[in-house]
C-alpha cells in the first residue's frame, strides 16, 4: 500500500488536476479511439451498402475491412457497456467547482465555448470529413460535390462522436438551472459524496438502482440499439436517462472535492481496488448471454430479455466504472511528462480522432495484412496524429482556450 499523501500532495490531488482522475480521463479517450478502430474489423460488421440504404449503418461502421478480428466482438461489447457512461461521470466531477467559482451564468458561458463551438465545428466539418471514406467504399464517385449532394439528402446529419458534446452541454444547462434555483443543493450533494468514501458499496448500489430505473423503461419501449436523430443531435435513446444519472453521480462526488470522498487515493475504494476487478465478471457474462439468447433460433420473450439484459447492462456499467476508477486511484499517483501531455490533449484527441481512424482504415483496405495488424496500425496512427494535431492547435490562442 502507498504511504499516505503529505499535506502538499493532498492539496495537489484535491485540485482540478487530480492525477488519477486525469489519467482515467485520458485512458477512456484511448478506449474511444480503440472502439472506433475496432469497428472496422468487427467480426459482425455489415457489408458496405449504398450510401442512402436503410438502415444507414455506415454511421457506426464508416469503413468495413474484409479482414476481421474475432476478439473485437467481445471487446467492443464490453467497452460499450461502460466507457461513455464513465466519461459522463468524469465530466460531472468538475461541475460543482465550476458552478461555485463562476455562478450559473458564467458556468454556461464557459460550457458554450468549450462544448458548443466544438460541437458545431465537429458536426459541420469533422464529421463529413470522417465519413467521406464511407461514401467512397459505398461506391460513390470521388467528388466532393457529389458527396455533398448525397450528404444533404440524408434524413439526418451524422455528427459522429460529437454527439457526446451536445448531450453534455444539455446536462450542463440542467445543472446550471438547478443551481440557479437551489444553490444549496450542492452542499447536500457534497455530503452524499463524502459518504461515498466511507461506504463506496452503498454508493455503488444506489448508482445501480437509480440508473436501472432510468434505463429500463426506455429500453423496454424502444427498439434495440435505437438512436434518436434530429438533425445533428443524435443520442442512443434508451441511454439518455442512464447517462444523466452518471453525470449527476459525478457532480455529487465532485461536490465533496476531487481527490476527496470517493476519489480519495487513500480511500476505501482505492484500497480495495483488487476486489472491484472481480465484480464485472458475472454481469459481463450475463450481458453476452443475453445477446446470444436474443439472436438464437428460439429467443425468450422480449420482456425477459429487456429486463435481464437491462439489469446486466447497468450492473456491468457500474462494476466496470468502479473497477477502472479504483485501479487509477490506486496506481496513478504521479503524472510524468508523457502522461501530462496525453491528459492535456485528450479533449482534442476525442474531437479529431474519428477523421484519422476512418481515413487510415480506408487507406489500408488494399493491404494484404491481418486484421489485427491493420487495427494496430490504425490505432497507433490515429492516436499519434490526433495527439500531434491537438498539440499544434492548442498553440493558437482561441483554440487553446477551448482545447
Amino acid at each position: 500500500m502507498h504511504a499516505p499523501l503529505s499535506a502538499s500532495e493532498k492539496t495537489a490531488v484535491s485540485g482540478g488536476r487530480n492525477a488519477p482522475v486525469g489519467a482515467l480521463r485520458a485512458f477512456v479517450t484511448l478506449l474511444v479511439i480503440f472502439h472506433h478502430t475496432a469497428m472496422t474489423y468487427h467480426p459482425y460488421a455489415p457489408a458496405p451498402k449504398a450510401f442512402d440504404a436503410q438502415p444507414i449503418l455506415w454511421t457506426a461502421f464508416p469503413v468495413v475491412d474484409p479482414q476481421r478480428v474475432g476478439a473485437f466482438g467481445i471487446l467492443t461489447l464490453v467497452n460499450d457497456m461502460f466507457f461513455m457512461s464513465l466519461m459522463f461521470f468524469i465530466s460531472g466531477l468538475f461541475v460543482a467547482d465550476g458552478l461555485r467559482a463562476k455562478g450559473a451564468g458564467g458556468f454556461l458561458k464557459g460550457r458554450a465555448l468549450r462544448l458548443g463551438i466544438p460541437f458545431v465545428v465537429a458536426a459541420a466539418l469533422l464529421a463529413p470529413l470522417a465519413y467521406y471514406p464511407a461514401w467512397l467504399q459505398s461506391g460513390g464517385v470521388p467528388s466532393v460535390a457529389a458527396f455533398a449532394a448525397a450528404w444533404t439528402k440524408l434524413p439526418f446529419w451524422p455528427a459522429g462522436p460529437a454527439w457526446f458534446l451536445w448531450v453534455l452541454l444539455a446536462f450542463g444547462v440542467i445543472a446550471a438551472g438547478t443551481y440557479a434555483v437551489a444553490p444549496g443543493l450542492l452542499d447536500r450533494l457534497a455530503r452524499l459524496g463524502e459518504g461515498a468514501e466511507r461506504k463506496p458499496a452503498r454508493f455503488f448500489w444506489a448508482l445501480v438502482l437509480v440508473s436501472t430505473l432510468a434505463y429500463l423503461p426506455l429500453s423496454m419501449t424502444t427498439p434495440f440499439g435505437h438512436w434518436t436523430m434530429i438533425g445533428p443531435f443524435t443520442v442512443q435513446t434508451a441511454r439518455i436517462g442512464h447517462y444523466l444519472v452518471y453525470f449527476l453521480a459525478g457532480i455529487a462526488v465532485g461536490a465533496a472535492g476531487v481527490g476527496l470522498g470517493l476519489t480519495d487515493p487513500d480511500g476505501k475504494l482505492a484500497r480495495r481496488w483488487w476486489a472491484w476487478q472481480l465484480a464485472p465478471v458475472l454481469p459481463i457474462v450475463g450481458g453476452v448471454a443475453t445477446l446470444i439468447l436474443a439472436f438464437s433460433p428460439n429467443p425468450p420473450p422480449r420482456p425477459f430479455l429487456d429486463v435481464f439484459g437491462g439489469l446486466m447492462f447497468t450492473l456491468a456499467c457500474a462494476t466496470l466504472s468502479f473497477a477502472a476508477l479504483a485501479t487509477f486511484l490506486r496506481f496513478a499517483r504521479r503524472t510524468g511528462p508523457v502522461g501530462a501531455s496525453l491528459q492535456a490533449n485528450a479533449y482534442g484527441m476525442y474531437l479529431l480522432h474519428y477523421v484519422f481512424t476512418s481515413w487510415l482504415a480506408w487507406m489500408l483496405l488494399p493491404q494484404d495484412w491481418s486484421g489485427l495488424a491493420k487495427a494496430t496500425a490504425v490505432f497507433v496512427g490515429a492516436t499519434a496524429l490526433s495527439w500531434l494535431s491537438t498539440m499544434v492547435l492548442r498553440r493558437m490562442p482561441l483554440l487553446g482556450r477551448i482545447l
